[in-house]
């Protein structure tokens, strides 16, 4: 009797599994586009960052360790990076400006580091500024501990909230059984701190004992998309799932996201994870991608020059090598697009101040996405 309740409830879960396969899996490729695409930084490897400053210039971080100032169509490196772990997904990672940049001058890092207590490193997040081509008053923001040589999901991006909160995210490292579901352990969460580094007293878990305190949610795999909601102000992430199971969800306090208790996912090696996909007081994702398509970056469209894509979602698949264009209505996904399809893996993508698409896909370096002129 209690083979066929554990077979029968494998049936259903796999049955779900391969209906949502199957769902996920009409995504559009459009004959024509109403843009078109142009390769204006070249010769990158993995641009994982990348931020526009005042004078419309970018910064782009390399995960490699560099930081690169493109200005005036020339390549300009800049000194005194921060050391990075580089292992396995671990490197120089996402770059952020201040909310009031023009003001304070402040940019901030999410990076991994060996800095702290036991061997190899986790993510670091630092602020610094930025002075004749150099980092100077660099500050240690946040370390996650304990370090590891285990080269899995450091995560992290970066965003500020209509508030002023930085939040950026930090993967399970890798051991999805300890971190995640643990709020006295740091991995598989998303943090918010205020730009300083000082801890919200808001936050959910500030006055539990032994809590990381910094943790905004938890239950999260390893999100590397993260962006505000021009509309609402919400802060929106994407995450991978292992095989399968990738996720959308938008950050709410102290809420659990699930990861390893529910997922839509199932273990590379094709065994599955978990039998359920749901439970009471674990919150569903807004959408689910099945395959996998290894996302990273992502943008709201809200610009005058695309029309069309307002209030759209741009991610990038690492997995697939396309930019996935998706519509929304009532925070549900109805529509999703294919662009440049067969492009590369594309890391990330962001709307520039000039209202156009910028991404970066590895290998080969910056994009910008400009309308055609038949389409204003």
């Amino acid at each position: 009797m209690e083979k066929s309740i554990i077979f029968l409830c494998f049936f259903v879960v796999m049955t779900t599994f391969s209906c949502a396969q199957k769902a996920d899996n009409d995504i559009n490729t459009p004959t024509e586009t109403n843009f078109s695409s142009e390769l204006i930084v070249e010769d990158l490897e993995i641009p994982w960052g990348m931020v526009f400053l005042p004078d419309g210039s970018m910064l782009i971080t390399e995960k490699s360790g560099k930081i690169i100032h493109f200005k005036d169509g020339e390549k300009i490196m800049i000194n005194n990076v921060p050391e990075v772990y580089y292992r396995g997904q671990g490197g120089l990672m996402d770059i952020e400006l201040h909310p009031d940049y023009a003001s304070n001058g402040w940019l901030y890092l999410s990076y991994s580091s060996e800095e702290g207590s036991g061997s190899g490193g986790n993510t670091a997040i630092m602020r610094a500024k930025l002075n004749n081509n150099s980092l100077t008053n660099k500050e240690l923001l946040y370390k996650a501990s304990p370090n590891t040589t285990k080269g899995q999901h450091f995560g992290s991006r970066l965003e500020f909230d209509n508030n002023g909160y930085l939040y950026f995210s930090i993967g399970d490292r890798g051991s999805r059984d300890e971190n995640p579901q643990n709020i006295r352990r740091n991995g598989g969460k998303i943090y918010r701190i205020h730009d300083d580094g000082r801890i919200p007293e808001d936050n959910p878990f500030v006055g539990t004992q032994g809590a990381v305190e910094a943790a905004y949610t938890y239950g999260n795999r390893n999100p590397q998309g993260m962006a505000k909601n021009p509309v609402t102000g919400a802060i929106w992430i994407h995450e991978h799932g292992p095989r399968g199971g990738d996720e959308i969800n938008i950050v709410q306090k102290g809420v659990n996201y699930g990861w390893p208790v529910i997922t839509y996912g199932i273990n590379y090696s094709g065994t599955p994870i978990t039998d359920i996909t749901e439970k009471e007081g674990m919150e569903q994702p807004v959408y689910y991608w099945v395959p996998s398509i290894g996302p990273s970056g992502m943008t709201f469209v809200n610009s005058n020059k695309f029309p069309d894509w307002k209030g759209n979602l741009l991610v990038g698949s690492l997995a697939f090598q396309y930019l996935e264009r998706l519509e929304l209505e009532d925070n549900k996904v109805t529509y999703r697009e294919k662009l440049m399809d067969g492009i590369g893996r594309v890391r990330n993508v962001r709307q520039g101040p000039d209202g156009l698409i910028y991404v970066a896909v590895e290998g080969k370096g910056i994009y910008r996405l400009s309308p055609n002129t038949s389409s204003n």
